[in-house]
């Protein structure tokens, strides 16, 4: 397994240790329960320095984006960072990432840790222009300190104000005594906060600073358990769980960060796809019985027959029952939808709801 700069800090801190992705990354510290509340209401810290970053430079290196990148990279302004997928040729998923335009005119692209390979040789295979690409996930060190009261914990370590970094903008700058970090105003809780991208060497000592002065804030080290909640709440995709290499984006919602105003990999199956009619969508649910929806259980109707499958479901800790992901036959895709999943052969009522669930 390889491991984070942070794994020795991790293991003295008392969390327990998992195989993720081919990373050994604390699943929690505490409980999940305790940390998901920490993230919502206060504010928490994740090491998520497993996930891969690229740098794109030069003149081609936009064209190359436009080209792999499901959305309108043109649109991009310098300073500012936008969510999208690599579509493939058959009209799926090669992994969802981020893409950063930096000051310079150069991009970074943060990819999923268990793609980063296949990412790397897909971004290559494509690079006809010969664009000057740098795969840097091995040196890159990655934390989220997510919650309402991020800015607050953070910014005695930095003269960038931080309140004023709207969402999905970034700036670079020192942080805890460590110059040209990337704070960027993203992260998957949706619970707000900031992710700082820095070399690998000063990780341990930015985590422990970070520490020092988000003590006053509540805040505390937030392990891979809260992570998955706290997206699942919000409504956000997980790759491997609710998209991957066969998924349609289009069926996963995905539309709205694809682009048809521009050429780019499986565009032609894809207005296909649009014009013939989605034949599943993937949408949220909430339990009407009682019970927990865990990836692949069967979604029935009232009748017993499969109408689809779920991709990820929990117990919401902020809602206190159960909701979940799932692609379901058309029909049955509309808002207040009555919908089964079948949970060790008991066929418990959901129904489906807009996302995000809160």
């Amino acid at each position: 397994m390889k491991t984070t700069p942070l794994a020795d800090t991790h293991i003295a801190l008392g969390a327990k240790m998992v195989d993720f992705a081919g990373f050994y990354m604390p699943v929690r510290y505490s409980s999940d329960l305790d940390e998901h509340h920490c993230v919502r209401n206060n504010v928490g810290m994740f090491d998520v320095s497993h996930m891969g970053e690229f740098i794109l430079k030069g003149e081609k290196a936009a064209d190359l984006l436009q080209k792999i990148v499901s959305n309108d990279v043109s649109k991009l302004e310098r300073g500012q960072a936008m969510y999208a997928y690599l579509p493939n040729e058959e009209g799926g998923i090669v992994d969802d990432l981020l893409v950063y335009h930096l000051e310079d005119g150069n991009f970074l692209c943060v990819v999923n840790a268990g793609n980063i390979e296949k990412d790397w040789n897909w971004f290559n295979q494509h690079n006809t222009e010969n664009v000057e690409m740098h795969n840097i996930s091995d040196d890159t060190a990655l934390l989220a300190i997510q919650g309402p009261k991020a800015a607050e914990a953070l910014q005695s370590l930095t003269d960038v104000d931080l309140s004023s970094i709207p969402y999905y903008r970034f700036k670079r700058g020192a942080f805890a005594g460590v110059h040209n970090v990337i704070i960027s105003a993203t992260g998957y809780t949706g619970a707000g906060g900031f992710e700082l991208y820095f070399n690998k060497d000063h990780a341990v000592e930015v985590w422990n600073k970070i520490m020092e002065a988000g003590k006053p804030f509540g805040l505390q080290p937030i392990g891979l358990g809260a992570r998955d909640t706290l997206r699942l709440e919000k409504g956000f995709c997980l790759y491997g769980n609710d998209i991957n290499d066969v998924t349609s984006p289009l069926e996963a919602g995905l539309g709205w960060v694809t682009k048809f105003n521009k050429d780019f990999i499986g565009k032609d199956i894809l207005q296909k796809q649009k014009a013939e009619g989605l034949k599943q969508k993937l949408v949220g649910f909430s339990m009407v019985d009682r019970g927990i929806p865990r990836h692949d259980y069967i979604i029935k109707d009232e009748s017993g027959n499969a109408i689809g499958k779920v991709t990820s479901g929990t117990q919401s800790p902020s809602l206190g029952y159960g909701v979940g992901l799932g692609y379901v036959d058309i029909p049955h895709s509309p808002v207040d939808s009555e919908i089964y999943i079948d949970i060790r052969g008991k066929l418990l009522k959901a129904k489906v709801v807009k996302l995000p669930f809160l």
